[in-house]
């Protein structure tokens, strides 16, 4: 019941913004209710890859910070949400992961691969308009929603890291200059 929840206040989160932040045409809230908790907009930010715009992200923290290594270190409910604004195909979002991994996380587990293979086996194609997005519980995991889709869980904290890293890690995947807006800086 709490994952349909959480999938259901993500569905919510970019249909009834309150205040709002808005890049290349996608408004998020500023702030989302995750359980009891009250997740704040931490920064917002657009994905490019060539010259083409493939989605706007949002990064909910209890609290805002620029600092990637405090934000993992945290143990606190966050959420990041991707509305995406052209559409995907599941191969180069599998694919992506992977190289996200690779490029941020130093010591990758054999248990830490297994649970990006869940991962990806959740994975499906995404249209323009739709929305993925990853909201982390201590308690209980990160729950993942593909295309508007409740898809599950998946345990522990070194996911949750390990996700959040393809994104501020050293090396983040969508680039330094989305790193920078997502952590809130200008």
């Amino acid at each position: 019941m709490k994952r349909l929840v959480t999938a259901l206040l993500l569905t919510l989160l970019c249909l009834t913004p309150a205040r709002a932040a808005e890049l290349a045409g996608v408004t998020l809230p500023d702030t989302v209710d995750v359980g009891a908790q009250k997740l704040v907009l931490n920064g917002i930010a657009l994905r490019e890859k060539f010259v083409f715009d493939v989605y706007v992200a949002g990064l909910y923290l209890t609290e805002k910070s620029s600092d990637p290594e405090a934000i993992q270190q945290k143990e606190a409910p966050r959420m990041m949400v991707m509305h995406f604004v052209r559409d995907v195909d599941a191969k180069a979002i599998r694919e992506a992961w992977i190289d996200g991994l690779e490029a941020n996380v130093k010591n990758i587990t054999p248990e830490l691969r297994d649970k990006f293979d869940q991962l990806n086996d959740m994975m499906a194609d995404i249209k323009d308009g739709q929305k993925m997005g990853f909201t982390y519980d201590p308690g209980t995991g990160t729950d993942v929603m593909v295309a508007g889709q409740a898809k599950g869980g998946i345990p522990g904290k070194d996911f949750a890291d390990a996700i959040l890293a393809t994104w501020i890690g050293p090396k983040p995947g969508p680039g330094k200059s989305f790193k920078k807006q997502i952590l809130g800086e200008k």
